[in-house]
């Protein structure tokens, strides 16, 4: 009774052993706070986290909201990602399996015929029926080879899942930063196009005074020139509109309809007004590509049990019940019972060091994890830090940038006034034009610049995984 006893304890000690390493999160290779200084922007206190923010609240654009709803829909590298999640679930119900043993039902005959020579001088032909359950080789785990390799297989599943949320995050920011650089185009095209209607207007008013003597070849030459200048410019933004609406139906993964195209000026699109406060720890960890990369690193640190397993003898049991006769009328009749039982002992004692290489590559392949844990945070920190610096100093160039517009106008239409009344030659007015011309482009690029800022620091933090919210029936 005592050595019962002792044997049911050890074996229930045994099933419960697990040789993989304790899992210890590695420390973040970052520091412990943000970078201070004049081009970072204090934090703000939020009332949540940007995590936490859904993308439906973010950006204010109603057609922004609609293209990003078909993005989601639609965008086949995000379909691919879900793919990827429902491929990993079933490899772990694979592998998550092999806990319990496998059970089937079988019914079999055999039939052998003996030739006459063998048999008396007449041939004989004998059959045997078997029907009853069967249990396939089970391994008793003793330790935790098959739990281990679950817990891999679940920890890869739990980071497709992770992908997925780290791929639409991006797709959202994609489409908003595409729906952005579109209205900038569209926006640089109207102004290439309504200074080449001015130019031409000047151009042509230089040919009449040269006709009348009043003015040199020179001015007429000077205004073709910024004339076609202008043309080109037109051209180029044409085209360039035309390549942004590709790259948008691209990410959209589909014809992206006229009403959902941006209109009108280059407009804030989002409504986040403050950087939560917290340490980079508190907001790193929310972001799901470094929440991936954990995932693995946990992957391989249940492998590395995996492997251990494989030096300690294992045990598999195979048996059979049911019955067997020599006709089919009496195969379950009294009497026919039939059953067997071969449990296996594997112990290993040479194999030419092949576990021991396995366990290696188990740990290094760990140690390939931590530092593409610690990249994963290295890689967030950085990006976090450049867009707080450039939101920084935003506002900044922005101010600066409306006033340069304003001197430049102003001093375009001074140089204007002068050459049309004949005081001044159109040297000067040129001059004046293409640096009016270029501080209205550096407009433009400074605003597609702060408000595809806002779009880059909701990413960054993490902003935009929120599950979709399936629509109700009926």
């Amino acid at each position: 009774m005592k050595k019962s006893l002792l044997t049911t304890t050890l074996l229930a000690m045994l099933a419960g052993c697990s040789l993989a390493p304790v899992y210890e999160r590695p420390a973040q290779p970052v520091p412990q706070a943000w970078q201070s200084g004049d081009a970072v922007p204090d934090a703000a206190a939020a009332a949540r986290p940007v995590a936490e923010i859904h993308w439906r609240e973010f950006f204010a654009d109603e057609r922004l909201r609609k293209l990003i709803e078909l993005a989601l829909a639609n965008n086949r590298d995000l379909r691919v990602s879900t793919l990827n999640i429902e491929k990993a679930k079933a490899q772990y119900n694979i592998d998550s399996a092999a806990l319990l043993p496998k059970l089937s039902a079988n019914v079999s005959q055999s039939a052998a015929r003996t030739p006459a020579a063998l048999h008396g001088g007449e041939a004989a032909v004998s059959r045997q029926y078997n029907g009853g359950l069967a249990l396939a080789s089970y391994e008793l785990d003793f330790f935790g080879k098959l739990r281990n390799l679950s817990e891999a297989a679940l920890q890869s599943y739990l980071g497709t899942e992770e992908a997925r949320r780290a791929q639409q995050i991006t797709l959202v920011s994609e489409v908003a930063n595409a729906y952005l650089t579109l209205s900038a185009d569209q926006q640089r095209l109207k102004l290439a196009q309504d200074t080449l209607k001015s130019q031409q207007t000047t151009y042509e008013l230089s040919q009449k005074r040269f006709s009348s003597g009043v003015t040199s070849g020179v001015d007429v030459y000077d205004a073709q020139t910024s004339v076609e200048a202008a043309r080109n410019d037109a051209a180029v933004y044409t085209a360039q509109v035309a390549l942004d609406q590709n790259a948008l139906a691209l990410l959209v993964g589909n014809t992206v309809p006229p009403a959902l195209l941006p209109a009108g000026d280059l407009a804030e699109v989002t409504q986040l007004a403050a950087i939560p406060a917290g340490l980079p720890s508190d907001l790193l960890q929310s972001r799901p590509d470094v929440q991936e990369a954990e995932r693995a690193l946990r992957a391989a640190n249940a492998n590395i049990g995996v492997a251990r397993a494989a030096f300690f003898p294992s045990i598999a049991l195979t048996a059979s019940g049911g019955s067997a006769s020599g006709s089919l009328s009496g195969l379950f009749k009294a009497g026919s019972g039939a059953w067997s039982f071969a449990p296996q002992i594997n112990l290993p004692l040479f194999d030419a060091g092949v576990n021991r290489a396995n366990l290696n590559i188990a740990r290094t392949e760990r140690d390939i994890s931590v530092a593409q844990y610690e990249k994963a945070i290295q890689v967030a920190f950085r990006e976090v830090s450049d867009a707080l610096a450039q939101r920084g100093t935003l506002d900044e160039r922005m101010a600066s940038q409306q006033l340069l517009v304003d001197a430049a106008q102003k001093s375009f239409t001074l140089y204007e006034a002068r050459y049309r009344k004949g005081a001044d030659s159109y040297l000067n007015a040129l001059v004046s034009q293409r640096a009016l011309y270029a501080a209205q482009q550096g407009l433009i690029t400074t605003r597609l610049a702060k408000t595809s800022n806002a779009v880059t620091l909701y990413k960054v933090l993490g902003g935009g995984w929120q599950p979709e919210i399936a629509p109700p029936r009926g």
